[in-house]
């Protein structure tokens, strides 16, 4: 779906030839301090940077407002039950010419987005940006586009091989030590609610907290040059910070109005022993708790993207694949389809939002187990980092896999599927495996001040 605003403004560009691998090229640019607020995103090999923000797009229970960084006009649309088609219509007003948007979604935004706010606070549920300048790799090219050509300069001389040095010696973090009792005691409720029908699958998952600072760039490059993630991110936007390494999609929508979703579900560990790593592979394809609970979940994925798709479109194109994430190994499914005439990325977005993967069967069952379950909103764990394109194009990578900041505290999260034939033990492991995928790669941070907590 292509917007329909005229644009008036572009972008001054140019282009230059890529002076390292994109991982090192975007964090220079990133530590180089040349915006405030800033974004990296990796897309199945293309990555992108965006930085400071032409454009600023936030939404809460009481509406979505849309406010131009440089004028500080600010223009409101008050809540009225359709709140992700509000974002679409501020996008629409955006005056520059081939925009793309980035930012986040928390996970409870999928509490309002059918118009209810009865079970969200005052919290920021998405926030985007379309960036004052930006940067896209792809092939050995950087393209290179500001809105002034002052910050074109000084954002070309970051990205140079004389820019910026980034730590990155980690020190890894124990994430056994703690919080077993209380995790597996969730885990043993939600899994007698399940016995009585009160839902099918639910995914409860669990915090460790982080009492060193952290330096988020220098975690982005250790964590991602020891991970192999579906995509990546590294992003300080709307107050919020955060490093992930995600393992899955929550939705890709093409141009052309192809959908795609990526439901992962069934999980065993990723070991240095090649093996070891083949044993578990096998107990993981036959395991019939881990095959059961990606089945359901690729039922749901299926129905979520058939609501907006053409009759006939949707189709499984991989089922229970075998993918390694990082320090876990994954059922992998692959689900597509194609957008009924009269729907966009949003309303693909709204359909699938959150993943079953990180949510339950059925959705609305499972949210109110985690929200009896576990002690704190989610926040941006298991939400979504995404980008959309003015020609209609989106990408959202699910959260997971992550270390997040904000309001002074840091924080690792992650958790496990719980079905009927769960173990409170084997899932508390589950959560483990899959918060190494970070906590491995964890860089401390040399500044004196900054976000440190107790």
């Amino acid at each position: 779906m292509t917007t329909t605003a005229a644009a008036s403004q572009h972008y001054l560009e140019t282009c230059l030839r890529l002076p390292d691998d994109p991982l090192v090229t975007l964090s220079r640019l990133a530590a180089a301090g040349v915006h405030r607020d800033y974004a990296i995103y990796e897309n199945d090999g293309q990555w992108s940077y965006a930085g400071g923000a032409l454009a600023e797009i936030s939404l809460d229970r009481s509406g979505a407002r849309l406010r131009g960084a440089e004028s500080a006009e600010l223009t409101e649309l008050a809540w009225d039950g359709a709140p992700l088609r509000q974002v679409h219509k501020l996008l629409e007003r955006v005056p520059f010419a081939d925009w793309r948007a980035y930012g986040w979604a928390a996970f409870e935004l999928a509490y309002a987005k059918g118009g209810d706010t009865s079970l969200v606070g005052g919290e920021r549920l998405l926030h985007l940006v379309v960036p004052h300048t930006e940067v896209r790799i792809k092939g050995g090219w950087v393209q290179l586009r500001s809105a002034d050509a002052t910050t074109l300069k000084a954002a070309a001389a970051a990205l140079s091989t004389d820019g910026a040095q980034v730590a990155d010696t980690v020190r890894p973090v124990d994430v056994r030590g703690h919080g077993a009792d209380a995790y597996e005691r969730a885990v043993e409720l939600a899994i007698a609610d399940i016995r009585q029908r009160k839902l099918q699958k639910v995914i409860l998952s669990r915090v460790v907290e982080l009492r060193e600072e952290i330096d988020f760039i220098g975690t982005y490059v250790a964590g991602r040059r020891g991970n192999n993630p579906a995509r990546s991110f590294l992003l300080r936007l709307g107050g919020v910070e955060a490093v992930g390494f995600s393992p899955e999609i929550v939705v890709k929508v093409d141009s052309d109005g192809r959908v795609v979703s990526q439901p992962l579900a069934g999980t065993r560990a990723l070991t240095d022993d090649p093996e070891l790593n083949e044993r578990l592979r096998s107990d993981l394809v036959t395991d019939a708790k881990e095959i059961f609970e990606h089945a359901i979940s690729v039922k749901i994925a299926l129905d979520d993207i058939e609501s907006i798709c053409a009759p006939g479109s949707v189709a499984v194109e991989e089922y229970m694949a075998v993918r390694h994430r990082g320090s876990v190994q994954h059922l992998a499914s692959r689900v597509s389809g194609r957008l009924a005439e009269g729907y966009g990325p949003w309303d693909v977005f709204a359909a699938a939002f959150p993943a079953v993967t990180a949510s339950g069967v059925p959705k609305e069952a499972a949210y109110a187990s985690i929200r009896t379950h576990e002690p704190q909103a989610r926040g941006l764990y298991s939400g979504a980092v995404l980008t959309v394109d003015q020609d209609g194009a989106m990408d959202a990578a699910l959260v997971l896999r992550a270390v997040y900041r904000r309001d002074g505290r840091t924080w690792l999260q992650a958790g496990a599927g719980v079905v009927g034939q769960s173990r409170p033990a084997r899932e508390f492991e589950e959560t483990c495996e899959k918060l190494e995928s970070v906590a491995r790669f964890l860089v401390p941070s040399t500044r004196l001040e900054g976000a440190a907590h107790a």
